[in-house]
């Protein structure tokens, strides 16, 4: 295989992951197809040697793990990416009329996305419906195959100001049109219970969300960039999956974790910052007939790449960027660092990646704000709130990071797959923050 047969397959992945559920079921079913089990949170763990298991919360959250034949230096090595990303969620009450025989969406924004990337392209809707079948209710996936809506702007003969930095109403502007009078009141369920082969009555509640239709493509007279809805985050989702599946046995736990909501904050009961991975953590250890005070050594000697993609230096706007602190596509993945610890880097999880990379034969980056911009959060020291480890953050370099369709280097993909799959094959044996080796 090589760097554009992996972003074919990394295209092809986020494809299938028009929502958050869609790409927790996406990982499972990659999961399965290596011969992962799955446990479930409501029932207890029981535990073999050399197998491999998983476990999801809500349908859109996962972690998954593998138990070694035998564990020489108990600890575990995780990687954390995130499911979501900034799209825009359809109320529960569905449909706006008029003027006219128009019908249209009400959509409120989930996250920070380029509101006006979304305008005048294909759309359809993904997501989960719960459904009332024979008493019981039940999840389903939901996915129309079928452009089926727009959000038109407003032509330039009537809004003279769109091009000098106009400011997109998302209560007016951005709501999608779906129909011009083929289409009544009440035709939005009547729409999602005829794909899901039920009637109107049986829809309990949905998590619906607006799909760009632009599909995923390799670019460039020779093939440098990658451009596809929803880089952020699913190309980390899908390289450090590949990397811990396709790592060769271990003596420590591996973990691969892949959490929904960090566009919001990470604060629910799925995301970085619930009780999901401790939860997890500390019922292997006891699955394992660990002792609680076991459990804690085992985290102290524990490492955490968090994974979520990071700024390319613009080509119209390097100023945008700090000086020497900043990071191009096709230069291999990046290390983020912030002083005042949004990211989670510090020197001796730096050290650590580094090494690894090297280990790997793979050029790494490096990435900081400037320093009269306030910068963003990621998964590492969130996640840390409940499960506190040596972390570093990282993400491969992107462009246009929340439009609607982002832009990355085919070659970042490989090299970070690299890195995560030796980063799993090796004992990376932590002693506090005085030392650290590697086997």
């Amino acid at each position: 295989m090589n760097h554009l047969d992996l972003c074919r397959e990394m295209v092809d992945f986020i494809d299938h992951c028009p929502s958050m559920f869609h790409s927790v079921a996406t990982i499972e079913k990659e999961l399965v197809k290596n011969g992962f089990e799955e446990l479930r949170e409501e029932n207890p763990y029981t535990l073999k040697a050399g197998h491999n298991y998983y476990v999801k919360r809500n349908n859109s959250s996962i972690i998954a793990f593998k138990i070694p034949e035998a564990l020489e230096n108990y600890h575990f090595q995780m990687s954390a990416a995130h499911s979501d990303s900034p799209v825009y969620k359809i109320k529960s009450v569905p449909e706006l009329t008029g003027p006219g025989e128009y019908l249209k969406l009400d959509v409120e924004a989930y996250g920070g996305m380029i509101d006006s990337t979304w305008m005048d392209r294909p759309l359809t809707v993904a997501g989960r419906v719960l459904v009332e079948n024979n008493g019981q209710i039940e999840s389903r996936l939901f996915y129309i195959d079928k452009d089926i809506m727009i959000i038109p702007n407003v032509a330039i003969h009537f809004n003279r100001q769109v091009n000098d930095g106009y400011k997109f109403n998302r209560q007016v502007d951005l709501c999608p049109l779906y129909s011009n009078g083929a289409m009544k009141s009440g035709s939005f369920d009547e729409m999602v219970a005829e794909v899901l082969g039920v009637t109107t009555d049986a829809i309990i509640g949905k998590d619906l969300f607006l799909v760009t239709r632009q599909k995923g493509n390799i670019w460039g007279w020779k093939d440098e960039f990658v451009s596809s809805p929803r880089l952020d985050d699913l190309e980390c989702a899908f390289v450090t999956l590949k990397g811990f599946v396709d790592a060769a046995p271990a003596n420590h736990i591996n973990v691969y974790c892949c959490f929904d909501n960090e566009e919001v904050g990470s604060n629910t009961k799925q995301g970085a910052m619930s009780t999901f991975l401790k939860d997890t953590l500390s019922r292997i250890n006891g699955a394992l007939g660990k002792s609680e005070d076991d459990y804690h050594q085992a985290i102290a000697r524990s490492f955490l790449v968090s994974a979520d993609n990071a700024h390319a230096v613009h080509p119209n706007h390097p100023e945008k960027t700090d000086a020497v602190n900043c990071s191009y596509m096709n230069k291999g993945p990046v290390i983020k660092e912030s002083a005042n610890q949004k990211y989670t880097t510090d020197a001796f999880s730096r050290a650590v990646f580094k090494k690894i990379a090297n280990l790997a034969d793979v050029p790494v980056q490096v990435f900081a704000n400037r320093s009269d911009v306030v910068g963003g959060s990621t998964l590492g020291n969130l996640s840390n709130t409940q499960v506190s480890v040596h972390a570093v953050d990282i993400g491969l370099p992107q462009l246009a990071m929340h439009s609607s369709y982002e832009t990355a280097g085919s070659f970042d993909g490989w090299y970070t797959w690299q890195i995560m799959k030796k980063y799993f094959e090796t004992e990376v044996l932590i002693e506090g923050a005085d030392r650290v080796s590697f086997k």
